[in-house]
């Protein structure tokens, strides 16, 4: 993780925000793509779809259109769980932050066209042709919306939902129950190695997460290691209280109730909160809120991007 944390510092101002936003869009443009190609005839998705044959022959717009083929067809179900994947989206962008969100997505669709090119090498362009001709999408983002699902049951495996509005449960139940419909897919399909691959590669994200989570103790002291040293401006107050406290932007140093400011020095602003992991200050985005953390041996402050995800030090 201080790898990405690293990126992040460097490329984080580039992320996209309000990310799942722009993906119920494209489902959205996807699913009026549809209606419209049922109604004038026009084979809309077979122009879009992602097939690597064509691609190589110059079609290089289908690298990215595929994004507006949406899982399954619209019905009042997928309305639903349009609702609910912006809620889970949303909540990991708040908590993982925008850099690692968009990383994670990102990340799913590429890998995902790369099962496309492993696929076409396997079995040949003609899979691909035909479903064109017949306007049908043969991959979708269907595992890449999946790996939103299974990233947030990840993150809070103890929240509950009410599964069909009635029956309480917890993510990580549902998570298993999803985890075990892909394996009966893949045994129940006709093409057992397209499906296999597809799930792969569109799940690498959630692959990728769910081993940075298991750390080794090693893993886990390099990343104490890297807290202390990127938080090297806050050790702890021996003589009580928080070093830097966020409530108050001024300090009695005279012991007269002289009060001075300790947001300037030398005519110059300097920065009184400071992220443990990215680093940056309520200088470099006057919109950011900090916390400390109660779980930290130390006074350790965080960022709202990073309060939540951290590796507490003991």
């Amino acid at each position: 993780m201080n790898f990405l944390h690293k990126m992040e510092r460097k490329f984080g101002k580039y992320a996209i925000r309000h990310l799942t936003i722009y993906i119920i869009i494209t489902y959205v443009t996807g699913y009026l793509l549809a209606i419209m190609q049922r109604a004038t005839g026009a084979n809309y998705i077979g122009y879009l779809s992602l097939n690597p044959d064509a691609i190589l022959h110059g079609q290089v717009w289908r690298l990215v259109t595929w994004w507006l083929m949406p899982p399954g067809s619209l019905d009042i179900f997928t309305i639903i769980m349009l609702i609910f994947y912006y809620q889970i989206g949303t909540a990991l962008e708040r908590v993982w932050g925008d850099y690692f969100y968009n990383l994670y997505i990102f990340f799913g669709l590429l890998m995902t066209v790369v099962g496309a090119f492993i696929i076409n090498a396997i079995y040949g362009s003609s899979l691909f042709y035909y479903a064109d001709s017949q306007g049908i999408a043969l991959i979708s983002t269907y595992y890449v919306s999946l790996s939103i699902f299974l990233g947030f049951a990840l993150t809070f495996p103890n929240q509950q939902v009410l599964f069909m509005f009635l029956i309480p449960i917890k993510m990580k139940y549902l998570a298993w129950v999803d985890v075990a419909f892909l394996v009966y897919s893949v045994f129940q399909s006709s093409l057992k190695l397209f499906t296999l691959i597809m799930i792969l590669c569109s799940l690498a994200g959630t692959i990728v997460l769910l081993v940075l989570k298991q750390k080794s103790p090693a893993e886990r002291r390099r990343q104490r290691e890297f807290h202390r040293q990127m938080n090297g401006y806050g050790t702890r107050n021996t003589a009580g209280g928080n070093a830097w406290d966020s409530r108050r932007n001024t300090q009695d140093y005279s012991g007269q109730g002289q009060k001075v400011d300790r947001t300037t020095f030398g005519g110059k602003k300097i920065a009184v909160h400071r992220c443990a992991v990215c680093g940056r200050t309520e200088l470099d985005d006057p919109n950011l809120e900090f916390r400390f953390c109660s779980k930290c041996n130390g006074n350790y402050e965080y960022c709202q991007d990073h309060l939540y995800n951290h590796v507490h030090v003991k």
